[in-house]
């Protein structure tokens, strides 16, 4: 009698149960550990929790999964040391860590610790999320980085140094978090493109849809920018949006070009797309040619329509909004001969739309 082979996703769910079950075990562990303010034993299980994140044989959505149970564990590992009196300064703890075996775990330690390190303000903020970023660097596997990044990105996003910040000042200024999370959002978006390239060729839609899946981890980087108290028009037109485009257009990939474009779009104020209006549909001129451009022009008139139509003293007089589309969406279908005629008639409807208003 033949046994009955199972499907890929039974597989799946299989490597999930099993890692979830060591995951779940080494948890137990730690906080029984930390329980008896034994605090070396439980780094050592805190250890051996994540490092069943270093697996190459989840897909990225059951990688996923995997990491937001680890990623639970974690916080209450940073809570601990935090909130305990654990007798050693994060000054030390942070050095510790470092002596960790693999580099994967070993990062999700500094990272947590380091998040803490930070609260304690026993160091400048500046100088731990710098220290972090770069520390990042020293994994380079698609998936794993990509999580591990955003790891580090989901810590941090509470204890950077930005305007009206307590971490402020000694802690450093807007400037170091923009640095920080322009740093972190190149190289999580440089992972994900290359998750592209892994594996045959037949499987490329598959790995297509699976990036799809983890669109939202680079995605959130650009939000962070936008919620930062600190980032002016200035600091926008000069540093942000400049760099964000160098990506953008530097990746030469049609899934992140679009998505990236969209949530550009999306994220920032109609305030900042006004005064920066040109450098964005000069670089809209330079993406792939797979990349659906309409979509991206048309959300782009339309957020300023209607913020033109809701707030008209708003819009400095030198600027003809009308005028710059006019110009740039001729641009685009002169650069673009293969261009489908509705999507021809779409932008011009938008454009007609924006007369109007």
């Amino acid at each position: 009698m033949t046994t009955p082979q199972i499907t890929p996703e039974e597989e799946q769910e299989k490597l999930l149960e099993d890692a979830k079950n060591v995951v779940n075990a080494q948890a137990f562990y730690m906080k029984r550990c930390l329980d008896q303010s034994k605090l070396m034993d439980a780094l050592k299980h805190a250890f051996n929790m994540v490092s069943e994140l270093r697996t190459s044989l989840l897909s990225p959505k059951t990688y996923y999964a995997l990491y937001i149970i680890a990623f639970d564990q974690l916080r209450h590992l940073e809570s601990y040391l935090y909130e305990e009196k654990h007798g050693k300064r994060m000054s030390e703890l942070y050095e510790i860590v470092q002596y960790a075996g693999d580099i994967l775990p070993r990062l999700y330690l500094l990272v947590t610790v380091g998040s803490v390190y930070i609260k304690s303000k026993e160091a400048p903020a500046k100088d731990v999320i710098k220290d972090l970023v770069e520390m990042c660097r020293g994994v380079q596997h698609p998936t794993r980085g990509l999580f591990l990044r955003n790891y580090l990105s989901e810590v941090i996003k509470d204890k950077l140094p930005d305007t009206g910040s307590e971490y402020e000042g000694k802690g450093g200024n807007v400037t170091d978090s923009v640095d920080f999370i322009l740093q972190n959002f190149t190289e999580m978006n440089k992972l994900w493109v290359r998750m592209q390239h892994q594996g045959p060729v037949r499987d490329r839609e598959r790995r297509e849809t699976e990036r799809l899946e983890l669109r939202i981890l680079v995605g959130k980087n650009l939000a962070r920018l936008s919620q930062l108290e600190g980032v002016d028009s200035v600091i926008y037109k000069e540093t942000v949006l400049p760099k964000i485009l160098e990506q953008v257009i530097n990746c030469k990939d049609k899934i992140a070009q679009q998505y990236l474009m969209e949530v550009l779009i999306q994220v920032f104020p109609d305030e900042t797309h006004l005064i920066t209006l040109e450098s964005i549909l000069s670089s809209v001129g330079q993406l792939q040619s797979g990349v659906d451009v309409k979509t991206i022009i048309v959300s782009l008139i339309d957020r300023l329509a209607n913020y033109a139509a809701r707030s008209p003293e708003l819009i400095p007089s030198n600027i003809d909004i009308f005028d710059i589309f006019f110009t740039y969406v001729g641009k685009v279908v002169e650069q673009r001969p293969n261009m489908e005629i509705q999507d021809v008639l779409a932008l011009q409807v938008s454009l007609l739309n924006l007369s109007l208003k």
